[in-house]
């Protein structure tokens, strides 16, 4: 099997596991940046089952030493509250040391918004599950830079193609995904999982951007 052959059986395995465990939901989402959205992907989910939670870690892991390679950096760190367990495991797997940001500056012991050991001059990697404007990224990335950090590269599941990732490589973090909505869209209305209108409604979203 030729590595693009590989890549797509994963994303439509990824597509059959996030139908199986219910996590395309349709209707009215405000989404964290404010967004009012038709569909919502709850990932949060995802570690509530673990046969599912470390294949989808195993993705992860495996897009992270194709087109990043682990020698390119020396830390993870997890983007609240989604990412984090991801960032956790994957770490885990590859042995790496975690770091995860925090939404809010603590207001006791050390005040940080980073929570781990960083050494300046660290290159750190971010772990998402999914990017939609990419300001939980950036503001993840200022934060990890402010204290020494070098963030060049970032990692998610899923691009919901409203121009995140494109923000954040004007920025200089590359972001790395393993699917984007408009193939989930598509896989799924081909396995029957939803139909003609549940896919427009989302090629709509990705149209408006």
């Amino acid at each position: 099997m030729s590595i693009k052959e590989d890549g797509e059986k994963v994303k439509l395995e990824t597509c059959k596991i996030l139908n199986k465990i219910g996590a395309l939901k349709f209707g009215t989402f405000k989404l964290t940046s404010g967004k009012i959205s038709p569909y919502y992907i709850d990932l949060r989910i995802v570690p509530s089952f673990p046969d599912v939670f470390r294949k989808v870690c195993n993705f992860y892991i495996d897009l992270i030493k194709k087109e990043i390679g682990t020698e390119h950096f020396e830390r993870i760190a997890g983007i609240p509250v989604a990412g984090i367990p991801f960032a956790a495991l994957i770490a885990y797997q590859l042995e790496k040391p975690l770091l995860y940001v925090r939404k809010g500056l603590r207001l006791h012991g050390r005040q940080r918004k980073i929570e781990g050991v960083l050494t300046p001059g660290d290159k750190v990697l971010l772990i998402d599950d999914l990017i939609t404007t990419g300001l939980s990224l950036k503001r993840a990335a200022k934060a990890i830079t402010a204290e020494g950090g070098v963030v060049t590269d970032a990692v998610v599941l899923l691009d919901r193609e409203e121009k995140g990732k494109e923000k954040l490589e004007n920025a200089g973090i590359k972001v790395h995904t393993l699917l984007n909505i408009s193939e989930v869209a598509n896989k799924l209305y081909e396995i029957g999982a939803i139909d003609n209108g549940q896919l427009e409604t989302i090629l709509k979203q990705v149209k408006k951007g």
